[in-house]
């Protein structure tokens, strides 16, 4: 082999000299001993530095602020384990022990995700062959269990409409409850119908049951109710044709309908819905690592890739993620595209909610246990910190509990934890939250909002403890639990099961905090118990409106809407029995009809029968419907369908349109205390009467979604959160 040449060891040599460099300065940052005073000096000056250079913008800004921001957190934690930690065995001792672990679980956290998202790729759609001739064969995947038939139907027929050459795509339905209406639907519409004798493995086995069936090269895969747009396999095979160790091409799961924070909190539709972060800033860091990794639909897989692991992982209940990891082991590639090119139903409960993470919280957990992406060949160090922040990131439960509790330790119990004078816990604290808040904020953008993440958590936290413990102690265990979708609530309440251990948590809270006023008030202090108890108290209170407003989420809003409305501006012609046309645009959509503007010449009686034109990324699309109502400028209409293609045309125009969920991060830039802001006005919800009880009852709520679209949308009381958490 060629010895290195004399530039290149000096370029070596530079870079190994830069880097020892860097770590003398970060050991002399991180160490150097400083009296309080000195040490909010520091604190000042570092935030000075953030405020200056925030003002800039640029990725190499961004990594400079998430150094400064790592640094003042490992000053932090230094600073705690060697000057506040005490070893003995006594209660303060060990709950000092136990705040100090949940801080070293955070900032472990903080670092992995900086490092994970520090540098979006932004990868853009690549052109298929000019010679269509040339185009692979697709075949797509649609399971489902337990789902109607009116889910999984529309999903069905979207997929039927991709844009691809006919002779090179089939649908198949896979059906693991082997249902005789599902069979004829299949047969009806000339898909391909594949069942098993079995549920073995839940949907992996479904899916490498169906491998077994079919043969194309590239698997596209949809859960039953994310219907994709007629753009989707011409946008996303681009890159699977031109990269052949390409395993993968995921792409976001946007959802048309709000989630329980978007439907229940009074400022939930002024935020990001909880997985834009995800879909638009985790799993695009991910793929400037190539670590973005396969989240169960709205995806392309390589079918000879699966074959190399031995088709979907079945070892743990997230399948999807585990699945990638086994691919990137083996040395093939993912790709993300931040396009949204399908949308489903969220979760429209709350109880249902916390179900499904439960499961998602076991599957990581699982994967950690039983396939540590730590350890083991084939991976690169930056897949590995990505898969270990994904995973890592569902032990959140019991760190966040401690945090929410940790100033009762004071309050209610007098036990110090922290040794330290309140000025020194204030002069390292401070800056450490301040930049880690300010600069995922500049980070996150609007992918998600300050402090949302703590309620997010708080809302799971008290059920996924159980989850968490026994999945490190016996990752075997559990089983594939499907979420169930759609359904009707006459009227709103207060789902108790979803929400009684945060009721706990606030009453002890309130204790805490109303002890503390008390004390500050009545009792002669010294100063620094003085400012131990204002510490605490403020420290109580944060928690308090944390946990106020994930009580807030269990309040359910009354939904008599069977769809979701989806808003959206198209001209359409309306024309009448007698021939006259209308012109007019749409101000919504569902699947059973649409509002439109239309200048009325004349009255139209409701029930009139009429034909809807539509031009639809240059298709001309006519849908009979029916008259239901005509007013000023304004008409309401049914569709009205003759057969399965009237059907498909109207999910085309509603569902399949290229641009339809493109305004899915229209949300604005995050500002952390009008985030806050948001909170406290959220918190009011938890007050206001049940829906139903008014003289209002009856009439549908319409909310703003992520894609900025009205929908009405639809949640079914079947089982409390704790029975859920108990299914999982």
């Amino acid at each position: 082999m060629p010895s290195e040449s004399h530039p290149d060891r000096t370029q070596r040599a530079t870079e190994w000299l830069l880097a020892g460099f860097g770590v003398l300065l970060t050991l002399i940052f991180v160490t150097v001993v400083l009296e309080p005073k000195g040490q909010a000096i520091l604190a000042v000056v570092c935030f000075g530095l953030f405020l200056l250079a925030n003002r800039r913008r640029g990725r190499g800004t961004t990594v400079f602020l998430a150094v400064l921001s790592v640094l003042t957190s490992l000053r932090y934690m230094f600073w705690r384990i060697t000057d506040t930690l005490t070893i003995e065995m006594s209660v303060e001792s060990v709950l000092g022990l136990l705040l100090i672990v949940a801080e070293l679980y955070a900032v472990t956290i903080l670092v992995l995700g900086y490092i994970q998202n520090i540098w979006p790729l932004n990868r853009k759609p690549v052109p298929l062959p000019a010679n269509v001739a040339e185009w692979p064969a697709v075949d797509v995947f649609v399971p489902t269990y337990n789902e109607s038939l009116s889910i999984v139907r529309t999903t069905v027929l979207a997929c039927m409409m991709m844009d691809w050459p006919p002779s090179r795509i089939r649908v198949h339905l896979l059906d693991d409850g082997n249902r005789e209406e599902f069979r004829k639907f299949a047969e009806q519409v000339g898909i391909g119908y594949i069942t098993r004798t079995d549920n073995k493995h839940a949907k992996a086995g479904n899916l490498n049951n169906a491998m077994k069936h079919t043969e194309a090269e590239y698997i596209a895969v949809f859960d039953c109710d994310h219907i994709p747009t007629r753009a989707f396999l011409q946008v996303t095979m681009g890159w699977m044709v031109r990269d052949k160790r390409l395993a993968l091409l995921q792409t976001p799961h946007h959802f048309y309908s709000p989630d329980p924070f978007q439907r229940n909190l009074t400022a939930g539709t002024r935020v990001p819905p909880e997985g834009n972060m995800f879909y638009g800033l985790v799993q695009d860091g991910n793929d400037f690592w190539n670590a973005s990794f396969f989240c169960g639909s709205c995806a392309v897989l390589r079918r000879s890739a699966l074959d190399e692991i031995g088709g979907f992982a079945v070892e743990t209940v997230t399948e999807d993620a585990h699945t990638m990891l086994k691919l990137h082991r083996k040395g093939w590639e993912s790709a993300y595209l931040k396009l949204p090119l399908a949308a489903g139903l969220a979760t429209e409960r709350l109880a249902l909610h916390i179900g499904q993470r439960a499961r998602w919280a076991r599957g990581m957990i699982q994967i950690l246990r039983v396939d540590n992406p730590v350890l083991g060949r084939g991976l690169t160090w930056a897949q590995r910190i990505c898969y270990l922040q994904a995973g890592g990131h569902f032990l959140f439960a019991i760190p966040r509990i401690i945090f929410l509790l940790s100033p009762l330790a004071f309050l209610l119990l007098g036990q110090n934890i922290v040794s330290a004078s309140p000025l020194a816990i204030t002069a390292y604290a401070l800056p450490h939250i301040a930049l880690s808040v300010a600069v995922n904020s500049r980070m996150q953008r609007n992918w998600r909002h300050s402090f949302w993440s703590e309620i997010y958590e708080t809302v799971l936290a008290m059920f996924l403890v159980r989850t968490t413990l026994v999945t490190l102690v016996n990752p075997r265990r559990g089983k594939f639990n499907v979420t169930a979708k759609g359904g009707l609530l006459e009227k709103g309440y207060f789902d108790l099961g979803a929400v009684y251990p945060n009721l706990v948590l606030a009453a002890l809270l309130i204790a805490g905090i109303a002890r503390g006023v008390v004390s500050l008030i009545i009792v002669d202090n010294d100063l620094v118990t003085f400012q131990a108890l204002l510490l605490n108290s403020i420290w109580a209170t944060f928690s308090l409106l944390i946990v106020m407003a994930a009580l807030a989420v269990g309040r359910e809003r009354r939904q008599t809407r069977a769809l979701a409305r989806v808003r959206a501006s198209i001209h359409a012609e309306l024309r009448l029995p007698d021939g006259e046309v209308l012109s007019g645009t749409t101000r919504d959509l569902s699947e059973t009809g649409a509002d439109l503007q239309c200048a009325l010449p004349r009255t139209v009686p409701n029930g009139c029968p009429i034909e809807v034109r539509f031009h639809v990324g240059g298709e001309e699309l006519v849908v009979p419907a029916q008259v239901l109502r005509a007013y000023q400028d304004v008409i309401k209409i049914m569709w009205a369908p003759r057969s399965i293609e009237d059907e498909m045309r109207i999910v085309q125009v509603v569902f399949g349109r290229a641009d339809a969920w493109a305004n899915w991060s229209n949300f604005k830039t995050d500002r952390p205390m009008v985030s806050l802001w948001r909170v406290l006005v959220s918190i009011r919800g938890l007050f206001r009467l049940p829906e139903g009880a008014k003289s209002t009852a009856g009439r549908g709520r319409a909310v703003k979604s992520g894609a900025g679209a009205t929908v009405q949308t639809f949640v079914a009381p079947e089982a409390s959160a704790g029975e859920m958490e108990m299914k999982s």
